[in-house]
């Protein structure tokens, strides 16, 4: 008959302790405290990107209906309501377009001299007129900043850093 080893002390089954395993998920902690920084920046990055384009298309949207149906469009955009806003003479036709979270409107360029106690700036787009030549400056959490602006030559937006628009 053979000797059974069932009660011999030395023998000892394979697994992970638990300070093997503490070490394990406080290095996890460490890498992922380290990261956490970069990726909330590279989706505010994404974010302003985004609302850039969806300006840039809202308003090349407002030009076009404008030629292409000679209709007046007006055009309201207010910091203060973080929005967008289209208006035709078309009897019930209103597009508006809200900032995603994280980004703000700070502004519409050139700066307004009027002092009508509102910050919203209007403008007026007439079918084969010259279109005005402005930029709205927006902002996200991290103080990255972009410029949307129409070009009065061609009507056509573009986004540009606001660092190049000498702001």
């Amino acid at each position: 008959m053979p000797i059974s080893s069932v009660g011999k002390a030395t023998d000892r089954e394979g697994g992970v302790t638990l300070i093997e395993m503490l070490v394990v998920v406080c290095i996890i902690a460490l890498i992922a405290a380290v990261a956490a920084p970069s990726v909330t920046a590279g989706l505010d990055s994404v974010r302003l990107r985004t609302a850039s384009d969806s300006i840039a298309a809202f308003l090349n949207a407002a030009v076009n209906r404008s030629e292409r149906l000679q209709q007046a469009i007006e055009i309201d955009i207010s910091p203060k309501e973080n929005c967008l806003k289209l208006y035709s003479s078309e009897p019930g036709f209103t597009r508006e377009l809200r900032m995603p979270s994280g980004i703000t409107i700070e502004g519409v360029l050139p700066k307004s001299t009027d002092s009508w106690g509102d910050d919203t700036r209007r403008l007026l787009l007439q079918p084969g007129a010259t279109i005005p030549g402005i930029g709205v400056q927006i902002m996200n959490e991290h103080g990255s900043r972009r410029v949307i602006r129409l070009d009065p030559m061609t009507g056509f937006p573009h986004v540009e850093a606001a660092g190049a628009a000498g702001f």
